[in-house]
Parts: structure tokens; C-alpha cells; sequence
């Protein structure tokens, strides 16, 4: 045979061989050996052939065809079927694929952020955990991390394998000790699908159908649209230099160390003005971090002149340093949360024109001088001064992250990790996360039920279960009654129990106050299964913790009724007596109160410090660790209040991120 014919066949062979891989039927990667399909409803199988090409799919006694789409997409539906296995499932077209060792039985989305990631290896007695974890009846499947700009249909990576001492260890801590749970109580085949990613805020995981009608998210998702990916350091500091002009890594405003741009005679006419309180991302410098500074000038008094005086400054994010005529009045270093107070003392003030410079550093998410507009003025001796209008300001330095992350823009893991999920027949969903949305609280009230919603319409498959976890106690421990975006956060969750087929686990007598990462993930993984076997299996059970019903009112003494109390309300303490409370009066002052247990569903309690209170909260703080209310189950009441003052995180809309874990 000639060089030139043996060239030909195997040019031939090659095309012969290219056409055999062309043709052979392709799945997504959900489907693999070991794998659980969903009892009791329709079974979606889908993947992609030759365009036309005939596709049949087989499962025990059950079978069903089509044919590829122009596209070469197909997708049958199967009949459903009781719990059972192991079976084969068949995908036969031009060429076979066959999965071995398939269940039916219960399939549940775990996501959240970090601590739905936490591995069981990290949890309590992890070692021992991990060595206990021989369930080969519960099947494991983690997504891995991706980062898309439009809806996925495939994912890069992973497999179903049975629950072991080899696969666990890195598995989702509170996803297994659910799925455990579930199991030692039902008896039947349990997968997981573990899609999380640590420090995540909630509109990373929604679908453009549902980020496109809110009205605080859809310009960024706008924005996400016009990005080319490929180059997105580029057009990021692109972006920022057509809004601030030149791009400093130094802050312009310091030389030698001093504050030049505090200088009370400091020729500022070339600033650009802002309005405040408000955020900077909101007037004209989105995407920016760094170092702005902010100019107002005040006029003060004769008779004030040169006496002590308060400056209010609402609320910065996320640290300042503070000038009043170029003299420093104090500083806070990235605290986003706290009302800014400065003492000026006697002699700074001056009759006629008065400086105030505040030199503010944004190190990401949202940032600025905002709040209440009310606790922005200037209290002098004989006049309140507000300085909530006009500002000059002017950026000193720009610090911008050039690294696209899930929390960027909306929709990115959705994209990614949880479109390529869709249609897989499910059971329902459990949910870890709301860390990184405490700072706009106010905002997750409507976030978080979309996002529920969302999910719910892209699977079709009605309304089911949707578990999640409320916040856990966290941060140092409060003196007195205080605002706090956590326990806001916390209240967002509570009311989103309104919405059909949800449960919600309280576990703020499990979290720590000095790590955002509780290692008390049986307690977690506990409860949710507890929900679920009421909300997914209606099981006659107790499954949540006390929730508040009515208060009413004698006196200084408010009696409390509750819901959900088992055989009766419980107290944790050796005395009887309920922590945790506060009342206020009119004047919205909360002080602690006291008090004990009146029966099955009812407790008193009262406060010396109100005579006539008109308000209770229970529980509320970033970490309540010694509230103490459970019912007969041992479940502890969550937190709530009977206000509807309104709350710290009422005036932040969009991203106000103090921890991303």
C-alpha cells in the first residue's frame, strides 16, 4: 500500500471515529453512578445527541423516547416511583450509557454560604463524626465553585458517591447532619446536592427573571450585562477612572503625614458636591472604594462660639477621622454600624464660618456617611445645626478590586452553580446564609422570600419545602439593649415563614461570640431535619421553638402569650426566671426586664426603668446568649419584637457587606 492510500485510511479511520464520539448521548453531570432520583414525582432525564437522533431512556420497568431538538437537546420524563433500588438507568441512542447502583428516594439543594460549606471534618467531634459517616444509603454530590455571566446547562465537575469515611470528611457539616437525620427517622435513600459558597450574598444566587423587577438590584445587574468577563479588569478600572478621573494609590489628601484637606482655609471651590446622609455607590461614585473626603461649613454663633458642642455624623462605613477647623475631634476604624459622636471641646468653635472635614475610607461593599438625616447636625449650646444637604467631597485615593467575585454582581452563582441543577426532580431545599446581608436587613424582608419564590418557579415543581437557617448569636455580648442589623436580619427570616412549605431552624443558643463559624453543626443539621420531617413528610411532631402570639399590657407588667409551645413553655434557668427581654415606653429607650413564667403559654415581665411600656423585644442583639425561652422539645424561641420602629438597616438598599465569610 502506497504512503498516499495508507494517509487516506487513516484520515478515514479518524473521521470515522470523530463521528462515533459526535454521536455518543451526553448527560449532565448530575447523572452518574451511585445517583438518587426523587420518589414520588415525575423523573426529568435530559442531555444532548445529534440533532434528530432517537433517544431512549429506561429505568427498571419504566422507559421512555424522544428525539434531539436542532440543538441536539432531548429530555423525557419518567413515570414516578416508590423508594427502591438499586436499578440501572439505560440511555440508549447511537450509542449506550448505562448508571449503575441508582436509588429512589428523597433529594434535597443544600446552599448557603460558609457555614453550609463548613466541612463535617470541622465540626464538633469531627474525627469521630467523620469515622461514624458509613451510610452508603445517603448519597453526597458537591458543585463545584464557578462563576458564570449567563445560565448554565452543564457544571464543570462532580459525581454521586455514597456516604463513607472517604467521601464525607469534606463534605457539608449541617447538609449531612440533615440528611442523617432524615434517614435514621424515614428509612429511605437520602441525596444531597451541596451548592454554597462562603461569604455569598442571597442576589448571587437569583435568576436574572427575578433580579431584573428589584428595583435596588437591576442597574447592577444591567451593568453585569454590558462586561465583557474576558476582560474585566480593564473595564472595572475603566469604569472608575471616568467617575473619579486620575487614579491615585496614595491618598492625595495627606502630605507628610498631615491632613492637608482639613485645613479650615483650604481653597476647595473645584469639589464636587453630594448630598448626606447617603451612600457614595447611590451619588455618582459606584464601584468605588477608597479614601473620599467631605467638606460642609458651618456658622456658628457668638454665644456658642468657643464652648464645647457635639457633631452628630449618623452613620460611616467604614472608618473616619474627623476635623473641626483642621483640629482632629476622634476616629473609628472600620466600624460600619455605630452612630459617630464626637465631643468638640472649648475653644475649637469659632463665631462665624466653621470647617468640618471627614475623611471616610471605604474598603468595600457600600460606603460613605448615611443614616438617619436626623443624627447628622451639630449640637451647640444655644442651636441644633443640621448638616444633613450638601457636602463638597472629593476622592483622595481609590482602592479597587480588579478580581471578580460571586458577590460582584447578582446572579453569578445561579448562573453557575444552581442553573445546571434544573429540572432534577427534588424533595426541597435547605438554606445557610444571611451573614452577608445583615447590613441591609430591611432589604432581605423582600430578597429572601424572591429568592424562594425564584426557585421555585424555574424548577416547576410547585411549591416545595424550603428549610433555612435563622442566624446564629454572634459578637460580643451587649450591656444594654441596642440595635442590631443581625437581629434584623433574624426578624427578615422569621417573616418569611408567611410564605407556604418553609421551616426555619433557630439556633441561637448554638453560635460563638468570637467565631462567625460555629462548630455546633449536629444541633443545626438537628433542627433543620425537624422542619422538614413536618413541613416535607407531615410528621406529627414538635419542630419549632416558641413564637410570640400577644402582649398585653397593665401597668408596668406586660404578659406575653406564645404559639409552638409543645406541652408547655420552658425556662433555662435554676431560679425561673426569663433573660433576654427589654421594654421601652414612648421615648423607644429599651431596659432590661425581668420576669417569670404565668402558665403553659404565658410570661410576665416588667422593668423598674418604665412605668408605662408599650414595647417588648426578645432576644435582639448580634449575639443574645442569654435568652432563655424554650418550649417542652427543648426548642428556643426566636427572636422578636412588637415595635415596628423603624430599624438601623431601613435606610440601606443595596450592598452594605460588614462580614463575608
Amino acid at each position: 500500500m502506497t504512503i498516499l492510500k495508507t494517509k487516506k485510511w487513516t484520515m478515514l479511520l479518524l473521521l470515522l471515529i470523530a463521528g462515533s464520539l459526535s454521536a455518543q448521548v451526553k448527560l449532565p453531570l448530575l447523572f452518574s453512578n451511585n445517583m438518587v432520583l426523587q420518589k414520588g414525582v415525575e423523573i426529568p432525564v435530559w442531555g444532548w445527541a445529534s440533532p434528530g437522533e432517537r433517544v431512549t431512556v429506561s429505568l427498571e420497568k419504566s422507559s421512555a423516547s424522544t428525539k434531539a431538538n436542532k440543538a441536539g437537546k432531548w429530555m423525557v420524563k419518567l413515570p414516578s416511583m416508590n423508594y427502591g433500588g438499586p436499578y440501572k438507568l439505560i440511555i440508549k441512542g447511537k450509542s449506550t450509557t448505562t448508571f449503575e447502583n441508582v436509588m429512589i428516594g428523597e433529594v434535597w439543594v443544600c446552599s448557603g454560604q460558609s457555614n453550609m460549606e463548613f466541612y463535617l471534618v470541622n465540626s464538633k467531634n469531627g474525627d469521630a463524626e467523620v469515622a461514624a459517616s458509613d451510610y452508603p444509603q445517603i448519597r453526597l454530590f458537591t458543585v463545584k465553585k464557578r462563576i458564570t455571566q449567563s445560565p448554565q446547562d452543564k457544571l464543570e465537575d462532580g459525581e454521586w458517591t455514597p456516604c463513607s469515611p472517604n467521601t464525607s470528611p469534606r463534605f457539608s457539616a449541617v447538609a449531612y447532619f440533615f440528611g442523617r437525620a432524615l434517614y435514621e427517622k424515614l428509612k429511605v435513600p437520602i441525596g444531597l446536592i451541596n451548592t454554597s459558597w462562603g461569604g455569598t450574598v442571597a442576589e448571587t444566587w437569583m435568576s436574572e427573571e427575578s433580579i431584573v423587577k428589584d428595583p435596588d438590584l437591576a442597574p447592577s445587574l444591567a451593568a453585569l450585562k454590558k462586561i465583557d468577563l474576558d476582560n474585566y479588569a480593564k473595564t472595572i478600572e475603566k469604569e472608575v477612572r471616568d467617575r473619579v478621573g486620575a487614579i491615585s494609590k496614595v491618598d492625595l489628601g495627606m502630605e507628610n503625614g498631615m491632613p492637608i484637606w482639613a485645613d479650615q482655609n483650604l481653597n476647595d471651590s473645584d469639589w464636587k458636591s453630594m448630598k448626606l446622609p447617603g451612600y457614595i455607590e447611590n451619588n455618582g461614585l459606584a464601584g468605588v472604594d477608597g479614601i473620599i473626603w467631605f467638606r460642609k461649613e458651618v456658622t456658628i454663633s457668638a454665644d456658642a462660639a468657643g464652648k464645647p458642642a457635639t457633631l452628630r455624623l449618623a452613620k460611616i462605613n467604614d472608618s473616619d477621622n474627623t476635623f473641626v477647623n483642621g483640629t482632629l475631634m476622634g476616629s473609628n476604624k472600620l466600624i460600619a454600624e455605630r452612630s459617630r459622636v464626637y465631643t468638640i471641646p472649648a475653644g475649637v468653635l469659632k463665631a462665624g464660618k466653621n470647617n468640618i472635614t471627614v475623611q471616610v475610607e471605604d474598603i468595600g461593599g457600600m460606603g460613605g456617611i448615611y443614616g438617619d438625616s436626623a443624627a447628622l447636625k451639630l449640637e451647640c449650646i444655644d442651636q441644633n445645626i443640621s448638616l444633613s444637604g450638601n457636602w463638597k467631597y472629593k476622592v483622595g485615593q481609590v482602592k479597587f478590586s480588579t478580581v471578580l467575585s460571586p458577590n460582584s454582581y447578582p446572579t453569578l452563582l445561579y448562573n453557575a452553580m444552581l442553573s445546571p441543577l434544573i429540572p432534577y426532580a427534588i424533595k426541597g431545599a435547605i438554606w445557610y446564609q444571611g451573614e452577608s446581608n445583615a447590613g441591609r436587613a430591611k432589604q432581605y424582608q423582600r430578597v429572601f422570600p424572591n429568592l424562594i419564590k425564584d426557585w421555585r418557579a424555574h424548577w416547576n415543581q410547585g411549591e416545595f419545602p424550603f428549610l433555612f437557617v435563622q442566624l446564629a448569636n454572634f459578637m460580643k455580648t451587649d450591656s444594654v439593649p441596642v440595635e442590631s442589623t443581625w437581629a434584623e436580619l433574624r426578624e427578615a427570616q422569621s417573616m418569611t415563614l408567611a410564605l407556604p412549605n418553609t421551616g426555619m431552624a433557630v439556633i441561637t443558643d448554638v453560635g460563638d461570640a468570637v467565631n462567625i463559624h460555629p462548630i455546633d453543626k449536629q444541633t443545626v443539621g438537628m433542627r433543620l431535619a425537624l422542619s422538614g420531617l413536618k413541613v416535607a413528610y407531615q410528621q406529627d411532631l414538635v419542630y419549632s421553638g416558641p413564637v410570640y402570639k400577644t402582649m398585653n399590657i397593665e401597668g408596668n407588667k406586660v404578659t406575653l402569650t406564645f404559639d409552638q409551645i409543645g406541652s408547655g413553655l420552658k425556662v433555662k434557668d435554676k431560679y425561673g426566671y426569663v433573660k433576654g427581654f427589654a421594654v421601652a415606653g414612648e421615648d423607644h429607650q429599651f431596659h432590661w426586664a425581668t420576669g417569670k413564667l404565668t402558665g403553659i403559654n404565658t410570661l410576665q415581665i416588667s422593668s423598674s426603668e418604665v412605668k408605662n411600656p408599650v414595647a417588648v423585644r426578645y432576644a435582639w442583639g448580634n449575639n443574645p446568649d442569654d435568652a432563655n425561652l424554650y418550649n417542652s422539645a427543648d426548642l428556643p424561641a426566636s427572636s422578636f419584637r412588637t415595635d415596628h420602629w423603624k430599624g438601623i438597616t431601613e435606610y440601606v438598599s443595596l450592598l452594605d457587606d460588614q462580614f463575608t465569610t
